[in-house]
Formats: C-alpha cells, structure tokens, sequence
C-alpha cells in the first residue's frame, strides 16, 4: 500500500490506533469490533486507520507483535541458562503469567481468531515457533537426561501447554486465574518434563 500524500506521518497517530484496539479488547471480542469504532475510539480519520494498518487484522497483528517481544524478554533468563535453572524458570513463568495478564484482551484476541483467519495463523504460529525455538535451544542443553524423547515435539507440547494455561488464566478460568496456582502447576509440569527438579 502506498503512502497517500493527504495523511500525516505520525507515530502518535498510529499509537491511538493500537491504543483504541487494545482498550476495546479489553472489553469485547476481536470478531465484534469493527474498524469504524476502533477510528471513532482512537479520534483518528478512516484514513489515518488505512495509512498505518491494512486491516483491523494487521493491527492486531501489531499488537501481539509487541506483547510476544515483551515475553522472549522475560524468558531470557532461563533460555540462556544465566541463573539457577529452576528459578529462572519461575521467573520467567511468573513473568509469562504478569505479560498476558498485562495483555489479556489482545492475546485473547489472538488464540480466539487465529484459527479462522489465514493472516493471523500464519502471524500466531510462528511467534509460537519463535518460543518453541527457544525452548528447544534451553532443552539441547541437558538432552543426556532425556534419552529417546522427541526434543522438538517436547519443546512444542511445553510451548502449546503453556499458552493455552495462560489463555485460561487471562480468561479468569479456575484454577488458573489463581497466578500462584497457575506457575506452581506450570512449573511442575516443565520441571517433570525437563527432569530438571
């Protein structure tokens, strides 16, 4: 898509625009949300809306984006093995469940359309490979300790598990909406899998 001429080039513009999306998710599902109240919630012109995303599927395309940045950050502690492994990985599980929290109206979004639309499944599945990836890196490190196991079908299980629990929790479902429940369940799980107890 060309820049038209006629629309300033803003970043305080687009931000509204993210802004007004992510507030509206905060409140209603992405399926009832139609551009016209995410321009009318930002106070921005249908084509300001058009000059920054494509679609209201581009813009939360940008939205997951942003959150998915701010959890390779919180996981890099453990992914890079820096600290005591079982911490690390608390802290990055804690850190995982403040982010969709943080979060919860967009990566709610994100689980609850992926499925349906061909951009956003594409976008979804390889932010969920970037942390499949990372995971898989983690694992290699201590592979002697999990003969004859499918390391990169782990590494995804663990990845998938973890981000329907999340979803769950972001959605105030019992147990998981309990954040101690949630990590300490979490961890667990990962530590058994990992044998990393």
């Amino acid at each position: 898509m060309t820049a038209r001429r006629d629309v300033p080039v803003d970043g305080e513009l687009r931000d509204r625009i993210l802004d007004a999306l992510r507030e509206l998710l905060d409140a209603r599902t992405f399926d009832s949300i139609s551009v016209a109240e995410i321009i009318a919630a930002a106070g921005v012109a249908r084509a300001s809306f058009y000059f920054y995303f494509a679609s209201k599927q581009a813009a939360l395309a940008e939205l997951v984006r942003q959150a998915v940045g701010q959890g390779h950050a919180a996981a890099e502690p453990w992914v890079s093995g820096s600290a005591d492994p079982r911490e690390a990985l608390r802290q990055g599980i804690d850190a995982g469940a403040g982010l969709w929290l943080a979060n919860a109206g967009v990566l709610r979004a994100i689980v609850e359309s992926w499925g349906s639309d061909p951009q956003l499944r594409a976008l979804w599945l390889a932010q969920m490979e970037t942390f499949t990836q990372a995971t898989l890196a983690r694992i290699r490190l201590f592979e002697q300790r999990l003969p004859g196991v499918d390391l990169p079908a782990l590494a995804a299980s663990l990845t998938w598990l973890g981000e329907r629990l999340y979803y769950l929790a972001a959605s105030g479902v019992a147990p998981f909406d309990d954040r101690k429940v949630l990590v300490d369940t979490l961890l667990h799980l990962w530590t058994r899998a990992l044998a990393e107890t």
